[in-house]
């Protein structure tokens, strides 16, 4: 449900307003200050909040945690970390080098007792009790992507990932240290929304792990009826009531195909050929087919970053139309936005008319009307070529990929698989041929093929597949895996 954007930038919003609701049409400067975050932090913020509103909230600079800051004496620091070894030290460290006036510490997870204790005697040591002005658990521990999407994490997140639960050497204690991580999150995500879930999850999975654990973090908080976070004062508070979202934790593992398979949406097709992190994709501009002289060093490819955001409407309205719908789109709106610019050019032209006839005298007083309402849309205008060349860029490299790796060729193919359908095709020969697709692309197309099978293939086959997925280049330590799994 878009409740998830509504209370996250609205809790966020307040923390860096001193952890007090921003005033609503105030028009009084903001308070200046500087955030401090960790790398935790700023995945959390960079995909809901821009530099120009950062700063629209007095947010004059924003500094890892870990770098090297100089002292700014006069100005608030707004702390948004992780309550980690090392970030505490740091910034003790800081209070001992009493780098700002005052200190706002604001904590993604729960801080332990024993480290608030810590900062407690840093705070004594550097005689800076008072400017030690508040300490808040912020429960943001999970990133906001869209309206109704939200993911775990991102730094360190080959450390909660499915390769990670599935490791056939993992320990007691590693899986105890991935279900917490996994649990605190959760938590966090419904002390932000104020509700309490109605939790279902498949047995015997890791996901029943993380389901008790999560049940138990519940009751513990409701049951310290003074300091329950589901009452009062909770951004979500009055949800707490017979309307409780349901949570169904699901194992990865009932449905291994579907990750693997080569999708058709504009949306997927970045993600899953483009650099695409927490909205921002990145791409390198190819330098075209110039030849650049013998002997002299070739030419740096330009690297361009694009956010693809809730405010980008195209993108909303296309991330999750199949791709050949998305070229089309962005053709119309070029044609559109070519048609708009037009039309200022001519009414410029004829703005510029000479003589004194009376034609000429009555177009212009036609058209001053029309070119200030022209020149009053130039804004959006400008906003709608941002876009379309954004969509362009981006929409171009996404091709090059379909077209170099037969990517349309393995969509239709996979989705026969999986549905069942006959094959116009056999599968050897997609995998033999040289001219399609990477060998990745080959070996997931082998491996949902394998997984979607309701009878294994025969060893005969299976040596004769092998061989042709080593022959094209593959790691074969894929198979191997979904072998024993199978």
């Amino acid at each position: 449900s878009s409740v998830i954007w509504l209370y996250f930038p609205v809790a966020l919003k307040r923390m860096l307003n001193f952890n007090v609701p921003p005033v609503k049409n105030s028009t009084g400067e903001p308070v200046w200050k500087v955030l401090i975050y960790d790398r935790f932090g700023q995945d959390i913020i960079s995909p809901l909040l821009s530099v120009k509103e950062l700063r629209d909230m007095g947010i004059t600079l924003h500094l890892l945690l870990h770098s090297d800051r100089d002292a700014i004496p006069d100005v608030p620091a707004v702390y948004f970390v992780m309550p980690t070894e090392e970030n505490i030290d740091r910034m003790c460290q800081d209070l001992r080098n009493q780098l700002y006036e005052s200190y706002y510490l604001n904590f993604i997870s729960a801080i332990s007792r024993s480290k608030l204790e810590d900062i407690a005697n840093a705070a004594i040591g550097a005689n800076a009790v008072t400017q030690v002005a508040k300490v808040f658990d912020q429960y943001l521990n999970f990133i906001t992507l869209e309206d109704d999407m939200f993911v775990l994490c991102n730094q360190n997140k080959e450390l909660v990932s499915y390769r990670a639960i599935n490791r056939p050497d993992i320990t007691d204690t590693e899986m105890e240290t991935i279900m917490d991580t996994i649990v605190d999150s959760l938590f966090c995500f419904f002390v932000t929304l104020g509700a309490i879930p109605i939790i279902r999850c498949s047995r015997g999975t890791a996901a029943e792990m993380v389901a008790v654990k999560l049940d138990k973090k519940l009751r513990e908080n409701l049951r310290d009826a003074r300091n329950s976070l589901f009452t009062g004062d909770t951004l979500g508070a009055g949800q707490f009531s017979f309307q409780r979202p349901l949570l169904v934790l699901v194992d990865r593992n009932i449905d291994l195909a579907t990750p693997l398979h080569h999708t058709w949406t504009y949306q997927a097709l970045v993600h899953d050929v483009l650099d695409f992190h927490l909205n921002r994709v990145n791409l390198e501009e190819s330098t075209g087919m110039e030849s650049s002289p013998a002997g002299a060093r070739p030419k740096k490819k330009n690297k361009k970053s694009y956010d693809l955001t809730t405010s980008d409407k195209f993108w909303q309205k296309h991330k999750g139309s199949p791709f050949p719908e998305v070229a089309e789109s962005v053709q119309q709106e070029l044609e559109s936005y070519r048609a708009q610019e037009d039309e200022v050019k001519r009414l410029k032209s004829i703005m510029g008319i000479e003589g004194e006839d009376e034609g000429a005298i009555s177009m212009l007083s036609d058209n001053t009307a029309k070119l200030t309402s022209a020149v009053s849309s130039l804004p959006e205008l400008l906003e709608k070529k941002r876009l379309i060349d954004l969509h362009t860029n981006v929409a171009t490299a996404v091709l090059e990929h379909i077209k170099s790796r037969k990517l349309d060729v393995y969509f239709e193919y996979e989705e026969k698989i999986m549905s069942k359908s006959t094959l116009d095709k056999s599968l050897l020969d997609m995998i033999s041929d040289p001219d399609a697709g990477t060998p990745e692309d080959k070996m997931r197309l082998f491996l949902i093929y394998y997984i979607s099978s309701t009878q294994a293939p025969s060893e005969i086959d299976l040596e004769q597949y092998k061989k042709a997925l080593m022959d094209a280049g593959c790691n074969l330590a894929p198979l191997s895996y979904i072998k024993q799994w199978k």
